[in-house]
């Protein structure tokens, strides 16, 4: 079989409305953004996912070293005994710890966790470190990868067993200092989120329920996926004096008295490459916003052979051109290959644009540039391209941004009953309810709806009267919903 002929086995063969679990899987697979492993629930990040999380990794890092935050690292296999020293944070992970009790044929002392978070073996080395008020705040981070065996159905980028993130461990001298942080490192996030993934979120506090195991309260990012469940990006902790107080990480304060210091945890993952695919993607294939984009232009040259030299040329123009501007510009020029099966292939794996220069277009000094947020074209003169293609790809991220608003405000549903609530469940919607904020409350809804509690916005006007569901005296306005 030819190359050409296999144009039609290239594309998605599903719609994302009618079947969005096939559909985002064969997205992935024929975007060639991840490939499955022998190992069950682990995947392969491929070289055109990966280079997305580097760009994630090198924006957040640089923000959070603009706080004084500073990178380590630290080891990946924990020792029993220190992760037993939080009751309330190992009862949280121990069902999805993984543990090497071997050494080769030899059996270790003590049974060793493969890394499912990092609190406890970094504040082993936080407690020697710590002395004085002069050691405060500590501002550490760490980019690495955690292992967590969860037997749910996992789901590439959305659900793994093993997945990437930074941790950021803070210790502060007062609670007023610690809690400050909280404001900055969300802001972060959203940054990170609504201007270069172009994804709004749900921020606010999370119920008592679906707080981080050891933590007094956590902050997260909620997003809305297209099949009607939402799913938690980044999030912060405020972790109070409890794992302080038992990893004794104390300090003298200013008057010589000792205390405990305050905590915070932080985390941003590689979920949020599959809420990009999944939020932004059409039925053609994959969507990338521009500023997280490997590739952002592509240049198919339309060849002919009294035409071929010339146009190969002033391909290669045209790409050194835009590179001069710091535009990632791919000039596919493979031959065996037609034209109209390399715009396939560009639009499945999610090139923000695409520019066809052939003959025509060479005689009158332009190209055809194609979005493939909209497919939109228009025709550019070379001569000022630069400053075209630079509004071109802000004007994508500004509309996808727009696009998923949209989507997030419509499927929205205020509810003061539980009747009303059940019916947007139903219709695929999250609900925003007055609430008991009670745990009995929330095991009742995900028992019965099989829903559970988002968040509770930072800043809500007062609540009054009754709990959407159970009816008694509501405590704040919450988002809920069905949930990955």
């Amino acid at each position: 079989m030819s190359k050409n002929k296999n144009k039609n086995t290239m594309g998605l063969t599903v719609k994302k409305e009618e079947d969005f679990s096939e559909w985002y899987t064969q997205v992935i697979q024929k975007a060639e953004l991840a490939d499955y492993s022998s190992v069950s629930g682990c995947i392969v990040y491929r070289p055109d996912s990966y280079v997305i999380w580097e760009k994630i990794k090198e924006i957040t890092d640089k923000k959070f070293k603009a706080l004084g935050i500073k990178n380590a690292y630290f080891p990946l296999f924990i020792p029993e005994s220190l992760l037993q020293k939080e009751a309330a944070h190992v009862e949280g992970f121990t069902p999805e710890v993984a543990w090497v009790t071997h050494a080769g044929n030899t059996e270790l002392k003590e049974r060793l966790a493969v890394r499912p978070t990092s609190e406890t073996i970094m504040y082993d080395s936080y407690s020697k470190w710590i002395r004085s008020h002069n050691d405060l705040p500590l501002r550490i981070n760490q980019w690495n990868n955690v292992v967590r065996w969860e037997f749910k159905h996992p789901t590439p980028f959305l659900r793994g067993r093993e997945f990437l993130w930074n941790e950021g461990h803070t210790c502060f001298a007062t609670k007023k200092e610690a809690e400050q942080e909280g404001s900055e490192v969300i802001k972060i996030y959203d940054d990170v989120c609504r201007n270069y993934l172009a994804l709004p979120s749900l921020i606010g506090k999370k119920s008592k329920t679906e707080t981080f195991a050891g933590a007094e309260y956590t902050f997260s990012l909620e997003f809305l996926m297209p099949n009607g469940k939402a799913i938690q990006g980044p999030d912060f902790h405020h972790d109070g004096q409890n794992f302080s107080k038992a990893f004794n990480i104390s300090f003298l304060d200013k008057n010589g008295k000792k205390d405990y210091v305050w905590q915070n945890t932080f985390a941003i993952t590689t979920r949020m490459l599959g809420v990009m695919i999944a939020a932004h993607s059409d039925d053609k294939g994959l969507v990338v916003p521009p500023k997280v984009a490997a590739t952002q232009v592509v240049i198919v040259p339309i060849l002919f052979d009294n035409s071929r030299t010339k146009i190969l040329k002033k391909a290669q123009e045209i790409k050194e051109g835009l590179e001069k501007k710091g535009i990632s510009v791919h000039l596919d020029d493979r031959d065996g290959y037609s034209p109209g099966w390399k715009f396939n292939e560009w639009e499945v794996k999610g090139v923000p644009v695409r520019l066809e220069l052939g003959p025509k277009e060479l005689d009158n000094n332009q190209v055809v540039a194609v979005r493939r947020d909209n497919f939109e074209k228009q025709a550019l003169k070379i001569t000022a391209l630069d400053k075209e293609i630079e509004l071109i790809l802000e004007q994508i991220h500004d509309d996808l941004l727009k696009k998923a608003e949209k989507f997030l405000k419509a499927n929205i549903i205020k509810s003061d009953n539980l009747k009303d609530a059940k019916k947007a469940f139903d219709n695929k919607k999250i609900i925003f309810a007055p609430w008991c904020c009670s745990t009995e409350c929330e095991e009742k809804l995900k028992e019965e709806l099989g829903v559970k509690s988002l968040n509770s916005p930072l800043k809500q006007t007062k609540v009054e009267g009754k709990c959407f569901s159970c009816k008694k005296k509501a405590e704040a306005w919450f988002y809920l919903g069905k949930s990955y």
